[in-house]
């Protein structure tokens, strides 16, 4: 192994210590945990089996594959979804992880053979980038749209919502039903891509997404800005006896595992949807959707 070469396999072999990907250098946990992180910083992470792709044999309309377009790409500010990179860093490579880590981008290691099928056999030098579909807004964007509508602002947050389908889906109710704007994480979590676009039959070229490095911290500044947070979860006030009105961000957690403890913790009250039959949950979307036109009634009956 050369010095300008590091193999991420190898190095978190040794002595059972794991190394965390930062600017370019590795650190190592004594403990075996990844050290803290602070700010937009981020790891390279293991990409998981649900995250494999398949293409049809043909490259992704938003795939920026090699090291120097990938680059030119961060450095022009390009909107990214995430960058995958093969089993080993070296060159150019590093300083694209460093990139992304100031600019909040996950970063993922992947086998060089799926990086080789995504780039359907062409030259990919040991990168990808995937760039999102359509622009991301700001809450002050949300904000301006409510005050345009004249009403207190209604937010949707979704806690790592990964299903694409689900997401568009609930863009488009929360147009129909008048909310003002939708929230994302960064990682562990779906962007807005063509099939989110599809699915939300057009609805996401008028409703905002903001996406966040932090759930809980947006929480804070929501509440900050005089909301109420409500999550729809289980052994909560029926969500009809519950008073909605006002600001308000509304809580979806993801299709297994809902919403996270640290999240639910942040919100101020539990809603929840009486269950009646064999089946105790709602798909997220549908869940979204019952809930957020109990939000309009009780507006529009005030």
């Amino acid at each position: 192994m050369t010095k300008n070469k590091r193999d991420w396999e190898q190095i978190s072999s040794r002595k059972g210590k794991r190394y965390v990907e930062r600017g370019g250098k590795h650190r190592k946990s004594e403990s075996g945990r990844s050290p803290k992180r602070s700010g937009t910083e981020v790891s390279v992470q293991k990409l998981n089996s649900a995250e494999q792709f398949s293409t049809g044999g043909e490259m992704p309309e938003n795939a920026i594959v090699g090291r120097n377009p990938v680059m030119e790409a961060l450095r022009n500010d390009r909107e990214i979804e995430k960058i995958l990179v093969s089993g080993s860093a070296e060159g150019s490579i590093v300083k694209i992880v460093a990139m992304a880590r100031d600019k909040g981008i996950p970063v993922y290691q992947s086998d060089r053979s799926v990086l080789d099928r995504i780039s359907v056999g062409g030259a990919n030098q040991g990168v990808i980038a995937f760039a999102s579909a359509y622009r991301y807004s700001s809450l002050e964007e949300i904000y301006a749209k409510a005050e345009a509508a004249g009403e207190p602002p209604l937010v949707v947050i979704l806690d790592n919502l990964e299903d694409p389908h689900n997401l568009g889906a609930i863009m488009r109710t929360a147009e129909c039903a008048g909310a003002h704007g939708v929230i994302i994480p960064k990682r562990r979590a779906c962007g807005l891509t063509e099939t989110v676009a599809r699915a939300s039959a057009g609805a996401i070229e008028y409703m905002p997404c903001v996406r966040v490095a932090n759930i809980s911290r947006v929480i804070d500044r929501l509440k900050d800005d005089g909301f109420w947070i409500a999550a729809c979860d289980m052994d909560g006030q029926p969500y009809y006896r519950q008073d909605l009105r006002g600001k308000l961000a509304v809580v979806i957690g993801s299709e297994g595992a809902g919403i996270s403890q640290l999240v639910k913790k942040k919100c101020d009250f539990t809603v929840s949807m009486p269950m009646k039959g064999q089946i105790t949950s709602l798909n997220a979307s549908n869940a979204a959707a019952v809930l957020l036109y109990e939000v309009r009634k009780q507006r529009d009956d005030r």
